[in-house]
């Protein structure tokens, strides 16, 4: 039951304080990498999780970490992003990787269009006070690309085999 509670929960909440956490201060902490990856570690055992299978989304989470490190060298992306990234591919392994950066890139086109267009207008006088939204509307500041990791995430979060072996049964009123 309390693995079920954690499959059901611990990453989708990880993720959505991850994107939070880089809309209101364009950076996403160690900790939510960190933990992202202590969850699935401990996760992986408590559900089963096949050594072979284990090995593979080391592979697709070390895969990832070279890539958006590589990324990270040219200022592509932030290294906040590219932790949260491969610690997501770890939860995926290589089963749902394309899925998970397909997802990313096309929300993260829609959100660089989103937030480009939003900095070509003033910023109405009442929400001028708020300094997380003056550093978003920012000309010079990137664009907080963990909001489209994810959502990213969470959309390819339910077909992974991490929710289908959740006994919803149990959860049943």
């Amino acid at each position: 039951m309390i693995a079920d509670i954690l499959r059901l929960l611990l990453f989708p909440a990880l993720m959505a304080f991850a994107a939070a956490s880089d809309l209101f201060t364009m950076t996403i902490s160690n900790r939510v990498s960190l933990l992202l990856v202590a969850g699935f570690l401990a996760l992986a055992p408590m559900s089963g999780m096949s050594l072979a299978d284990f090995g593979l989304h080391l592979g697709a989470g070390m895969t990832v970490l070279a890539i958006a490190f590589g990324c990270f060298a040219m200022g592509w992306i932030g290294g906040g992003d590219a932790k949260v990234a491969a610690a997501a591919a770890l939860w995926f392994g290589f089963a749902h990787l394309m899925d998970f950066l397909l997802y990313a890139s096309l929300f993260g086109g829609a959100l660089t269009l989103l937030l480009l267009g939003f900095r070509q207008w003033p910023l109405p006088y009442p929400l001028a006070g708020q300094s997380w939204l003056l550093r978003l509307h920012a000309k010079e500041t990137g664009i907080p690309y963990g909001i489209a990791l994810a959502i990213g995430a969470l959309a390819v979060y339910p077909q992974t085999e991490w929710i289908k072996a959740v006994d919803l049964g149990r959860f049943a009123l």
